[in-house]
Formats: structure tokens, C-alpha cells, sequence
């Protein structure tokens, strides 16, 4: 019994060394190793042609780690657990493994149903080829139209009677203008694919250039021409045609839904569609590295979200306090180099409303002035001012750079609004506050807190390069 256990530990260890030199470690995260091909399909998926800020192999070492340390921690603290995030990641895991469900064979078997399906409604009659000439005519004309254009069409009728060419009539004198300049043709159908007048007329045809009395439809007057019958080609010949049908219509899907829920009921409650898909990916992985960090990718992404989102991004913009604390800090960050009209460029109809405007938001915060504005002036059907709010720099309106800043600019008045006006005031070197400049603090506030998370946790945890696999990276 000893001689067999050590004789299994020993095949054990001979494979992981095959493993391990096949694709050695490049990293061990808090005890976690990571194989140089996992951190090579991240290094050459993020800097890949067309990327601008490519990164060389040794500066991406570090973002990686971070990369790694953030999802370490969202799985520690059980993101992975949520409910929302079990239904997300499990939506993509599927996108990527059902289309590898089906099979040549599959798809094969249901080109051939179509073709199948196809044969049956097409029946006995065939399809046929047919030419015409139309005279048209709306359905709710009048009886003094339609009766034109019968007595037009009867006119073609009688000179195709007396041998006058069907193709020459038609392209000169047929009102379908899809059709016309093809001397009538229509490509070949099958019963269900025509008007029930045209249809029934044109099935009745019996041999190759038989011409059919008028016809009337719902389109107006028509003369059909039979060019052509024929049954359905053999499967081979649109095997191509039906499979390229098939990928447009992104029918592997279908069929793999189907597979999926056939194997599912036959298992009689032992198997759900999520545990046969997770043994799927977990199958088709361990075969696919593309499949496998595909999938891992979207696994740790995800949880990034949600951790970055909860401990940094929605935090940071929520935060007005932190948010008002970091401008004060490094408000001369974010002064000016030539001075902001803070306030609103608007636009009357009367006089009276000039003034009206400026006495409704003088009193009240800058934030606020949009929503009294709103339901002072245009509350009701009738929008009474128009009115373009913000921090304006020359150049950023006409107006503001003409009654504000003083330049020599020309002012297109609004149709309907000829008064305009502005109201606000001037900063010269720099908001007033952060909310002035709300965008860029909300960004540099999360660059802070994100610096000292990721500070944070490279201390908690461990990680540790191998810097002779790191050398291989790409080179081997």
C-alpha cells in the first residue's frame, strides 16, 4: 500500500515538473502561483496593436499584481457570493462556451431540417419563375382609376395577342419598378410567397411562356408570363447557402439552448442548466488556455466592478465631504490661467422677463437655479426663456464673450427669443468651490483613494516575482 501511495505521488510530481516547465511560474500571489501563460494572455491582450499607452513588460508587472491583489481581495470579502454577480458572470461564461456546444454534426443535421422543412412547403407544385406587367392602382382609388387602368392593361393584352414581344412590353410599360427593367422577371417562388390573385394565375400556368389573362390584385392589373418550373435542387446544392443562413442567424445558439435543455430534462431533476454549464466550461477549459483565461477574465473583471465601484469610483462621488476636504487641500490645482464667467447666457421673449429671470435665481445656490428656472418660466406647454448654464471660458459662448469678456463677436439671436441677457459673476483665478470643478476632483479624489487602497493592500499581502520567467515572457 506504501509502495503504491508513493509510487502515485511520484507521477504526481513528475507531472506538475512537466507542467512547470512546459509553463513555468512567473508569480506567487499570497500563496496563489500564476503561470507565465495567464500573465501573457493579459500582457498581449492590453497592449496589443492599436493600444496607445503599451506598456513594457516590466512596467506591466506591477499593474498585473495590483490587478491580482484587487480581486483577491473582492473574493475575500465574498463578492463572488452575490447573487447579482453569480447571474452576470454565469451570462458571459455562456456567451463564450454554448456556440462550442454544437457540433459539425449538429449543425449538418440541422442544415438538413431546413432543407427538410423547406421541400414540404414548397410541395408538389415546385417553384416557378414568372414575368409581368403591371398597370397599377391604389386599393381605395377610385372606380374612374381602376377603370384606366384596366382599359390600359386590356391594350397590352391584345398586342401581346398579336405577337408583340412579353420582356420589351414590360420594361417599357410595366409600372412594377423593381421588376421592369428586367423585361417582368420575378425570381422563382413558392405557393405562400404571393398575393392570393397573382399566385393562384400564375400556378395555373402549364408550359414555358404561357401568358395568363388580366389578373387583378390588390396592386392593380397584371399579365403573367410563366418562364420556368422547377422542383427543389438536392440538399447538396444549397448546403453552403442554408449553413451560411444558419451562422446569420446565430442559430448555433438555438441549437445549443436546445442540447442544454434536452440533456437537463432527461436528467429528471439531478442536473440544473447552471451546474451542466459550469462542468461544460470547466471541461472545455482544461482543453481551450484561450477559453480558460477568457473566462477567468470576465470571472476577475467583474469582481474588480464591483469592489472598485463599491471601495473607490461611486464612493469618491458620493463623497461630498471627501470631495470638499481634497479640493481644499490641493486647490491650487485647479486654478485658472484666464478667468471663468460663472452664471447663465438666456434668452426672452419680453422685456419684462429680463429682470424676472434674475430675481427667481439671485438668492438661491448656483446648483439650484436650473430647477426654479425650469419651473418658473417653463413649467406649462409654453417654454418662455432658453437658457444655457455653467463656468463659460472665452470662447465657449457668443454671447457670454460679447456682454461678459467683452469682445468684439457676433451674437446669432435665437428665432422667436430676441432679448438676451446674462447674469453670474466672474472668477479671475479659481472656482469657488469644488463643485465649480466637481468632474476633475471626483477623478484626481478616486486616483487618490485608489493609490491607497492598492498601498494598503501590498501590505496585507504577499506576492513575489520570478524575474528569470518574467526575461521569457514572449521569448520562448
Amino acid at each position: 500500500m506504501k509502495l503504491k501511495t508513493l509510487c502515485a505521488a511520484c507521477l504526481m510530481s513528475a507531472a506538475a515538473t512537466a507542467q512547470t516547465v512546459g509553463d513555468p511560474i512567473i508569480m506567487t500571489i499570497n500563496g496563489t502561483d500564476v503561470p507565465r501563460s495567464e500573465f501573457e494572455y493579459s500582457y498581449n491582450k492590453n497592449n496589443s496593436e492599436g493600444v496607445i499607452d503599451k506598456k513594457s513588460v516590466e512596467d506591466y508587472v506591477d499593474l498585473f499584481i495590483n490587478y491580482k491583489l484587487k480581486v483577491l481581495a473582492a473574493l475575500d470579502a465574498h463578492y463572488d457570493t452575490l447573487q447579482s454577480y453569480k447571474d452576470e458572470f454565469a451570462q458571459y461564461r455562456d456567451q463564450q462556451v454554448m456556440p462550442m456546444l454544437v457540433t459539425d454534426a449538429d449543425m449538418e443535421a440541422e442544415a438538413h431540417k431546413i432543407y427538410d422543412q423547406t421541400v414540404e412547403r414548397i410541395g408538389p407544385d415546385g417553384l416557378i419563375k414568372t414575368a409581368h406587367i403591371l398597370i397599377s392602382c391604389k386599393q381605395q382609388a377610385p372606380k374612374e382609376e381602376w377603370d384606366a387602368a384596366k382599359v390600359r392593361i386590356d391594350s397590352i393584352y391584345q398586342a401581346l395577342q398579336q405577337g408583340a414581344d412579353f420582356a420589351d412590353l414590360a420594361t417599357r410599360l410595366s409600372q412594377d419598378p423593381g421588376s421592369a427593367p428586367k423585361g417582368g422577371e420575378l425570381p422563382y417562388v413558392q405557393h405562400g410567397q404571393l398575393v392570393k390573385e397573382f399566385e393562384e394565375a400564375a400556378f395555373a400556368l402549364k408550359d414555358s411562356g404561357q401568358v395568363s389573362p388580366v389578373v387583378q390584385s390588390p396592386f392593380g392589373y397584371h399579365i403573367i408570363q410563366l418562364k420556368g418550373r422547377k422542383m427543389m435542387e438536392p440538399f447538396e446544392n444549397h448546403h453552403d447557402a442554408i449553413l451560411k443562413f444558419m451562422e446569420r442567424r446565430n442559430m448555433r445558439d438555438e441549437i445549443a439552448k436546445a442540447k442544454v435543455d434536452t440533456l437537463v430534462a432527461q436528467s429528471k431533476g439531478t442536473l440544473t442548466k447552471q451546474q451542466y454549464m459550469e462542468q461544460k466550461a470547466a471541461e472545455l477549459s482544461a482543453n481551450d488556455q484561450e477559453l480558460k483565461y477568457l473566462i477567468q477574465e470576465y470571472h476577475d473583471g467583474l469582481l474588480l466592478y464591483e469592489i472598485s465601484n463599491q471601495l473607490v469610483w461611486d464612493k469618491a462621488a458620493k463623497d461630498d465631504a471627501g470631495l470638499a476636504n481634497y479640493y481644499k487641500k490641493h486647490k491650487k490645482n485647479y486654478n485658472w490661467d484666464e478667468p471663468r464667467f460663472k452664471g447663465m447666457a438666456y434668452h426672452v421673449k419680453e422685456q419684462a422677463d429680463v429682470n424676472a429671470v434674475i430675481d427667481c435665481v439671485k438668492k438661491l445656490p448656483f446648483d439650484k437655479w436650473a430647477e426654479a428656472l425650469r419651473t418658473t418660466f417653463n413649467a406649462d406647454s409654453i417654454i418662455r426663456i432658453r437658457v444655457e448654464k455653467g463656468i463659460f471660458k472665452q470662447g465657449d459662448n457668443a454671447l457670454v464673450d460679447s456682454m461678459v469678456f467683452k469682445k468684439d463677436t457676433i451674437v446669432k439671436h435665437l428665432k422667436d427669443y430676441p432679448i438676451d441677457n446674462v447674469y453670474g459673476k466672474i472668477l479671475k483665478k479659481g472656482p469657488e468651490d469644488y463643485t465649480d470643478v466637481r468632474g476633475l476632483v471626483v477623478a484626481d479624489y478616486q486616483e487618490e483613494l485608489e493609490k491607497a487602497w492598492v498601498a494598503d493592500l501590498r501590505r496585507k499581502y504577499t506576492w513575489k516575482v520570478n524575474e528569470e520567467v518574467l526575461k521569457t515572457v514572449n521569448n520562448h
